[in-house]
């Protein structure tokens, strides 16, 4: 749930534009050759394809800034995330997958 409320929030505010959508996919990966995965994919909008790149954690910043670290828990809580241009339009597509352990149920 925090993987995909982290990467709809940054399409709601980093790659929002008027009159557009975000679109968000979920997708259960069945067991293979790696554990079931539940794949996160989100696809904002934006002309700008900029990269998305976790901001480093500094000691440095005040706690009272709570922004700008969610990709870091992205990256911290996935298997594998990364990005792609949108290959339809103007925009890109944030991804993650997160493996379930096995036996896990998924409800």
């Amino acid at each position: 749930m925090l993987i995909v409320a982290e990467l709809t929030a940054n399409a709601v505010l980093h790659g929002n534009v008027p009159g557009r959508d975000f679109h968000l996919r979920l997708a259960l990966l069945p067991a293979g050759p790696r554990p079931a995965t539940v794949r996160v994919e989100v696809t904002d909008t934006r002309g700008e394809r900029t990269p998305p790149r976790p901001n480093d954690p500094r000691p440095e910043v005040p706690a009272v800034d709570e922004t700008g670290r969610g990709l870091l828990l992205v990256a911290a809580l996935a298997a594998r995330w990364d990005w792609h241009p949108r290959p339809d339009g103007p925009g890109k597509t944030v991804w993650a997958e997160y493996e379930i352990a096995a036996g896990r149920v998924v409800s």
